[in-house]
């Protein structure tokens, strides 16, 4: 499969998950301040990565979308209401090439949209149990109420050494952190509910967990550094805002392993100071820096080797389905997430 036949795949289930939100959104008062509001993310479009493997997996196991897409709008309502309350955490300025939500209005109403979208985010499952049955539901309930807590614990973890401005960290800490706040959410539950529905709750979820932890990490280093070296109009997002919001990142860490102690009480007391009073004169300094001590070409190079090990595991999993669209569409994400630059 091409890339361009994988982004058409991709933006088929996005347009059909997209139009399930917006039939999940209500069509009442207070539109202003909060309904309407509500519609602003998904709109703004995004890879679709989520509801696609969620989709894909299904398929590929035999089922059919009909029976996978009330889970696909859930995962694509909670991954937009956590970007919401990701922005206002991480103060960020702009989301896919617009002001972010807060900046558009202000932080109380984004967290009260974001909060609003995370509780609509359980309707479609209800709604699974007409489609899927009592018992395949409730384990598809189960498997989202353990995604949002594996997710907001890896938030709190990352939130906590900004607070506190922790500088010890080593790649074993960015990798457990990411497992719970990216791989979770973004591979690894899309790909165990699809497979649930598609086998009707016969297979054990258990086995696609190092497959999404593969997945979701190289994904997550490879986005850390589109944020460095990507063009802005393409990425969306403000480049270089992860050293102006203080994100452990893998650079970020390893160049604190590598450089002098003179340069990391720098970095130190540049990671100390209020964001707002960060300058870019500063952020080119680090980001300097981690092109010197070869930061950037590490988190490259583990990137793929994370990739090459997701490759593996599909292979492994994978091997005895028949040959499909569907399968084939999850075989070229994994590859996409590393090779895409924005």
């Amino acid at each position: 499969m091409d890339d361009s036949l994988m982004k058409s795949m991709l933006q088929e289930y996005g347009a059909i998950t997209l139009e399930g939100i917006q039939s999940y959104i209500p069509n009442k008062e207070p539109k202003k301040y909060l309904y309407d509001l509500m519609h602003e993310y998904p709109k703004r479009g995004g890879k679709g990565f989520r509801p696609g493997l969620c989709i894909a997996s299904c398929k590929a196991y035999g089922g059919n979308l009909s029976q996978s897409i009330n889970s696909a709008i859930t995962l694509e309502l909670l991954h937009n209401a956590f970007l919401v309350h990701d922005d206002v955490e991480d103060e960020s300025f702009y989301r896919r090439n617009k002001p972010t939500l807060h900046q558009a209005n202000n932080k109380s109403i984004a967290i009260n949209v974001g909060d609003a979208m995370q509780v609509l985010g359980l309707s479609p499952l209800l709604n699974n149990r007409k489609i899927l049955g009592d018992k395949v539901s409730m384990k598809i309930f189960l498997e989202i109420q353990n995604m949002i807590t594996e997710s907001v614990e890896g938030q709190a973890m990352e939130l906590g050494w900004r607070k506190d401005n922790i500088s010890n960290l080593n790649e074993g800490d960015y990798l457990r952190m990411i497992l719970k706040k990216t791989c979770w959410y973004t591979c690894i539950y899309p790909l165990r509910i699809g497979a649930i529905i598609g086998t009707k709750g016969k297979i054990n979820p258990e086995i696609f967990n190092r497959l999404g932890y593969f997945m979701g990490t190289s994904f997550q280093i490879q986005d850390d550094i589109l944020n460095l070296i990507a063009e802005e109009e393409k990425y969306g997002k403000e480049i270089g805002g992860d050293i102006i919001e203080g994100k452990r990142t893998l650079m970020l860490i390893h160049l604190l392993e590598k450089c002098s102690n003179s340069e990391r009480n720098q970095i130190q007391d540049f990671l100390s100071i209020p964001i707002k009073e960060r300058t870019n004169e500063s952020v080119n300094r680090i980001l300097n820096l981690m092109n010197h001590y070869g930061s950037i070409n590490y988190a490259k190079k583990t990137a793929k080797y994370l990739a090459g090990a997701a490759l593996m595991e599909f292979y492994a999993i994978f091997s005895s389905l028949p040959d499909t669209k569907d399968k084939a569409l999850i075989e070229n994400i994994i590859t996409y997430m590393i090779n895409r630059e924005y």
